[in-house]
């Protein structure tokens, strides 16, 4: 279908849920059917209805992690003259998102997802000296960062993972099933 000021013509997919007890349903009202959900994709894809729920249901919440980006982290604003500078400010900001997720799923997997600016506030966000007490090197940690009990652990949990190795170092046949902790 080509609709007004369209260059093109676009396919318009409509797929139909039957609705879960399970499941909260997502988004808005399109159709008012008792029992169903309805989610509507217009795309230049030629692969089949259900292919096509799978591929953008896999990414349906892009949307939020680009807010996030954006807010949290400052991913918008800024445009340097030459292209790959750009590129290259845009990427370290990807790879420290993608630190932070990963930081967070390995440190806290049983705690709900946590946006990186709620993250910076309340893991990063601490005064701290680096010092030496007798033979070690030791952080010191402020008073001030809301007490050391509330995060003691989060602060052991971050030492325990340091000493974890990568998956791709573990030989496949010690590593633990998906959901035991590493993959």
């Amino acid at each position: 279908m080509k609709l007004f000021g369209w260059s093109k013509a676009r396919r318009f997919v409509v797929v139909r849920e039957r609705v879960r007890e399970s499941k909260a349903a997502v988004g808005r009202t399109l159709l008012d059917v008792p029992g169903y959900t309805f989610r509507v994709w217009v795309t230049n894809r030629s692969e089949s209805p259900l292919e096509l729920w799978r591929d953008y249901n896999g990414r349906a919440c892009v949307e939020q992690r680009m807010e996030e980006l954006k807010h949290d982290l400052a991913a918008d604003g800024f445009c340097l003259q030459p292209f790959f500078a750009t590129e290259s400010a845009f990427l370290a900001v990807l790879f420290t998102f993608n630190l932070l997720s990963l930081y967070q799923h390995q440190v806290t997997p049983d705690q709900p997802y946590r946006q990186p600016g709620t993250l910076r506030v309340t893991v990063f966000l601490c005064g701290a000296v680096l010092g030496v007490m007798g033979r070690d090197v030791v952080v010191k940690l402020s008073a001030a960062w809301g007490g050391l009990r509330k995060h003691k652990p989060l602060v052991d949990a971050t030492l325990d993972w340091l000493n974890v190795p990568s998956p791709k170092l573990i030989p496949p046949e010690d590593r633990l099933p998906i959901g035991g902790g590493m993959i």
